[in-house]
């Protein structure tokens, strides 16, 4: 289920990316104003999906403090 979460994002992103490129205003700063919007997309969805899958696998197991210890 994680991976089709990561997927759909990943395809709403690509698509705002694709809309934010032909409503860009022409100028002399269209360029920077494309690779900035691109830049900052991917750079927030490379955030989310590491969060979002180091919490559904995480790699320390926690640990129970109300059990008793084992001698």
């Amino acid at each position: 289920m994680s991976f089709f979460h990561v997927v759909f994002v990943a395809f709403v992103i690509a698509a705002i990316g694709a809309a934010g490129w032909f409503v860009t205003p022409k100028g002399k700063n269209q360029t920077l104003l494309r690779t900035s919007l691109l830049l900052t997309l991917t750079c927030c969805y490379l955030m989310w999906a590491i969060t979002y899958l180091c919490q559904l696998h995480p790699l320390i197991t926690p640990r129970r403090s109300d059990l008793r210890m084992e001698y």
